[in-house]
């Protein structure tokens, strides 16, 4: 049974990861309602993650390859600093400080406290209403060429609220984005950019603590984590090329009305004790 679970929440992990949906609230919430009624953890979550971010290099390799290249150039003196796709490298790396720092900080009440399903739902709400003020306001005429520095340490903070389960990784960064005037596809590929070092990063160390020192804590070990990883990867690459498209031509309405109906439901199946928080 344990396996069917896993394949399941690896499905949900790739369905969800690149949309502003929040997917570690999805594991969560749909951990609760699985027989085993558990939370999969962070630990589970971290590592499907590797999953789904693997797909973003296979999806995005021309440009991460490119971005390499000139960033690399950039070091040796090369490749001038202002050459778009060094400058895109830098600001990767300098995006990333802000979630690595606090992600460190806050490791113990990441795991713990924060996947409360009552903050879940909170998050759920508030930043979908974020993302459709966004989406609403935002001037869109910015491309990613025209990113600075200041606005990809903006990106970076706003990704760093993706700590808390709830919020999404690509809803804040995608509604920083919008708020500063780029438009919606430039928004979502650097999302999906900026999220490579953090995600590859906290999974790789949530790896590494379940192999070498603790063992994977919450109902999955490590066959079945390694299936959903690999079911997650699968189908996280479908819906790249699907989710750029998408927000290209119709906007993030339909994402907003699903976050603030998934939030306000679970409201009521927590308030009714139908699930435990």
């Amino acid at each position: 049974m344990n396996w069917i679970q896993a394949a399941l929440l690896g499905l949900v992990q790739g369905l969800t990861e690149f949309l502003p949906i929040s997917s570690s609230a999805h594991l969560r919430i749909v951990g609760a309602f699985l027989p085993n009624a558990a939370d999969p953890g962070a630990a589970f979550t971290a590592i499907t993650q590797l999953g789904t971010e693997t797909a973003v290099i296979v999806y995005f390799w021309r440009d991460i390859l490119r971005i390499i290249r000139a960033w690399a150039g950039s070091l040796s003196g090369k490749v001038s600093r202002q050459d778009p796709d060094a400058r895109m490298g830098w600001l990767v790396i300098l995006g990333s400080v802000p979630i690595i720092v606090l992600g460190l900080l806050f490791q113990d009440q990441i795991e713990s406290v924060l996947r409360s399903l009552w903050g879940v739902a909170t998050m759920l709400i508030l930043f979908g209403m974020v993302l459709a003020v966004a989406d609403t306001v935002g001037k869109q005429d910015r491309e990613l060429t025209q990113l600075t520095y200041k606005h990809g340490l903006y990106y970076g903070l706003a990704q760093a609220l993706a700590l808390f389960p709830g919020v999404s990784r690509s809803g804040g960064t995608i509604s920083a984005g919008l708020l500063m005037g780029y438009t919606r596809e430039a928004a979502a590929r650097y999302s999906f950019l900026l999220a490579i070092p953090a995600v590859f990063g906290s999974g790789l160390y949530q790896l590494f603590k379940v192999v070498s020192k603790e063992g994977i804590t919450g109902p999955y070990g490590l066959p079945e984590t390694a299936l959903a990883t690999v079911i997650a990867f699968a189908v996280g690459y479908v819906i790249i090329g699907w989710f750029l498209k998408y927000v290209s031509t119709r906007g993030y309405r339909l994402f907003v009305w699903y976050r603030i109906l998934l939030g306000l439901s679970l409201y009521l199946l927590l308030g009714f004790n139908v699930i435990s928080a």
